[in-house]
């Protein structure tokens, strides 16, 4: 699985115009099942995200992780993590999951991160989004498991 971590303030996620999920203080996570992943490789990313030290301690070092800080995640889907640009202009994402596989591996990912005691909303698997967010920082991490 892949993951783009975004520390954050606050973020959003609307369909259809409707706020669906939100968070404070925390992480923004946009999260993508690559093609052979598992439950596991969920499991093994949602520990990695919720013990990286990604927030800044009393020193403002980067020195505490979402758990410490008692923060929330927004998760969003986002299949396009798994583009290759490496030939021509169009991105090829025949390295993402499948649709169901990975709708099942999102929500996995999602409930994992809850179960380590993080508030945890999420956006609609394959739906049209507007996803919103104050980023702080910025800090911007790329992540695989």
């Amino acid at each position: 699985m892949r993951a783009v971590l975004q520390r954050v303030r606050e973020a959003q996620v609307r369909v259809d115009g409707a706020m669906i999920g939100q968070c404070g203080a925390g992480l923004m996570i946009l999260v993508c099942a690559m093609q052979g992943d598992t439950e596991a490789a969920a499991e093994k990313l949602a520990l990695k995200i919720s013990k990286l030290r990604m927030f800044k301690d009393d020193a403002g070092k980067m020195n505490r992780s979402l758990v410490d800080i008692g923060g929330a995640a927004l998760v969003v889907s986002q299949f396009t993590l798994a583009a290759d640009t490496s030939r021509g202009n169009r991105p090829g994402f025949s390295a993402a999951a499948a649709p169901e596989d990975g709708a099942r591996l999102y929500e996995h990912f999602a409930a994992c991160l809850a179960a380590l005691g993080i508030a945890v909303e999420t956006g609609r698997f394959g739906a049209d989004m507007q996803v919103s967010l104050v980023n702080d920082g910025p800090v911007t991490l790329w992540v695989e498991s």
